[in-house]
């Protein structure tokens, strides 16, 4: 079994990234039961600012602005296939795309999801952030009560990172979004996740804009504990 690939770092938009999702899911799928079967590959992207919209019917309600207004912030909008609900995407956020034989890994879909919000658990930890999941919401989340030490300006758990798959003939598609130090106020275009009420923040907002890492750095690191918790399954 091959290791798990990492695809580097670039900036690209929503629609050819799907392609190359999708090119790279027939490449996992047709080797698998051969000599050259592959646990998997990791795509790490920066998306231009889009909005993406799953087929859940109450999603479109989520976007609170029109694709016309969305244009004249410079946001696009795009219809998805992976679960959820509406997410944000864009500049200074970490997007990454597990392209996982799930047989390979010996996971089930849950677990998955466990080991992907873990992973991202760990490496906020690498930048003295604590994160913990929510039993009811799909994601990463940072509460200013486990995290004195930098005095966020909320007063509830905020979600750091969104998460939102597809699996395939049990290959995975899409996967999750880490907000390194994106535009923050792009995020009023819509109800992140359809959860109203419940905050977004990112790196910078803990950290300081000049204490975050560089996006490569939080990538390697992302795709660091990503294998460890594959490769260990």
């Amino acid at each position: 079994m091959n290791p798990l690939t990492h695809i580097p770092l670039e900036r690209i938009a929503y629609e050819p990234a799907y392609e190359r999702q999708q090119a790279h899911h027939t490449q996992v799928l047709d080797a698998r039961k051969t000599p050259d079967a592959l646990l998997g590959r990791v795509m790490m992207i920066e998306h231009d600012p889009v909005i993406t919209v799953t087929r859940r019917p109450d999603a479109p309600g989520h976007v609170l602005f029109s694709k016309e207004q969305l244009a004249q912030q410079g946001v696009s909008l795009h219809q998805t296939d992976r679960g959820g609900d509406v997410t944000y995407h864009g500049p200074g956020q970490l997007v990454c795309y597990p392209i996982i034989d799930l047989n390979a890994a010996k996971l089930r879909i849950h677990d998955y999801i466990r080991s992907l919000e873990q992973a991202v658990i760990n490496t906020l930890a690498t930048y003295d952030i604590k994160a913990h999941i929510d039993p009811d919401a799909t994601g990463v989340w940072v509460s200013p009560s486990d995290n004195p030490q930098h005095q966020l300006s909320i007063d509830q758990p905020a979600k750091i990172c969104a998460i939102g798959v597809r699996v395939r003939k049990w290959i995975t598609l899409h996967g999750l979004a880490i907000n390194l130090n994106p535009n923050m106020d792009h995020y009023n275009l819509l109800v992140p996740c359809g959860l109203a009420g419940r905050p977004v923040i990112s790196i910078s907002q803990i950290l300081g804009e000049q204490h975050i890492p560089s996006m490569s750095e939080l990538a390697d690191t992302l795709y660091q504990n990503l294998s460890e918790n594959f490769l260990l399954t």
